[in-house]
């Protein structure tokens, strides 16, 4: 299968997920709210579940969440439910605990899908470790977001305030170019 986004951008998907896996910045998951199931590449496990070993395995219940910060797992579950029932943009930050001990900050970002009568069915989106650019503690969902005095953090501000305001009526090249936009910028953010 390839992606072919925009301009010249054009890899295999296996390419594409072999990076996001090797880069320890990004992870992926999907969530079927159907079955109550969710399912992380690699990256995503490791952050998530602290066991790479359950990437691309159903994961259901405590186990899906066990690596999240004991202070923020009733204030995520509560969030993140609010926003796949709502549907759209799902978008929240919030901190894990490592194997070794380490507190990371993680932001989350993907959309939720609903069926005709307005239930979560599905939620796709990705994690990006953003530890090094957290600097007040403060968390955020949809946009409370902090303002942020870097270049690079005021257009991924930018780019997921664009991405709200096209909604998912816009055509599927430019949501893919925001989509790629957001992912480079946050590739971007996790090297400095």
């Amino acid at each position: 299968m390839r992606v072919n986004a925009i301009d010249g951008f054009d890899a295999d998907l296996d390419h594409l997920r072999g990076a996001l896996n090797a880069s320890s910045v990004v992870g992926t998951w999907d969530w079927d709210h159907v079955r109550g199931v969710v399912v992380y590449d690699t990256g995503a496990a490791r952050l998530l579940t602290g066991d790479p070993e359950l990437a691309d395995r159903e994961i259901d219940g405590v186990a899906a969440a066990s690596a999240v910060h004991p202070e923020d797992h009733e204030w995520l579950a509560v969030h993140m439910k609010r926003a796949a029932n709502a549907g759209g943009l799902v978008l929240a930050e919030y901190r894990v605990v490592a194997a070794d001990g380490s507190v990371r900050w993680l932001l989350n970002r993907g959309r939720t899908h609903q069926d005709e009568a307005g239930r979560p069915v599905r939620s796709r989106g990705i994690l990006i470790d953003i530890t090094e650019m957290r600097d007040g503690g403060e968390r955020y969902v949809l946009n409370e977001a902090p303002k942020p005095e870097n270049q690079l953090l005021r257009a991924a501000d930018l780019a997921i305030a664009l991405k709200q305001l096209l909604g998912e009526e816009a055509p599927n090249e430019i949501q893919s170019a925001a989509d790629l936009l957001l992912f480079s910028l946050g590739r971007a953010i996790g090297r400095l």
